[in-house]
């Protein structure tokens, strides 16, 4: 299994980002992509999933901001970054859980591809 997630960049405070994420070579009936991120000195931390039928789910920190969604030809994922601040400043990642049940669980997500930076100055 392959991910690679891209669409980074540098905005301002208020302004948006689309990330995508490719994933290839996944032969599971029912999964998950999780996006992570991680600043630098600080622990990687989860930020929001989608499975592959649509159900979402946000971390506090981004609800009402982020929008995770799957697209038309199901190995693309897309998370939608509106209202940016300077603290989602960090690499973005996205991840897979193979075996996904239902329920969201940050530990169960694998395979982080290399990430894209996303920088947001005020």
């Amino acid at each position: 299994v392959q991910l690679q997630a891209s669409g980074g960049g540098s905005v301002q405070v208020g302004g948006s980002l689309r990330l995508s994420c490719v994933v290839s070579g996944l032969l599971s009936d029912w999964y998950a992509i999780g996006w992570f991120r991680q600043a630098p000195g600080r622990e990687r931390e989860g930020v929001a999933c989608v499975s592959d039928d649509g159900m979402t789910y946000y971390d506090d920190s981004v609800k009402g901001r982020f929008t995770a969604s799957r697209g038309n030809d199901k190995n693309t994922f897309y998370l939608q970054m509106d209202n940016l601040k300077p603290e989602d400043t960090a690499k973005y990642y996205c991840a897979v859980d193979k075996r996904f049940n239902g329920s969201f669980y940050w530990p169960l997500f694998q395979h982080p591809g290399k990430g894209t930076q996303v920088t947001v100055s005020s």
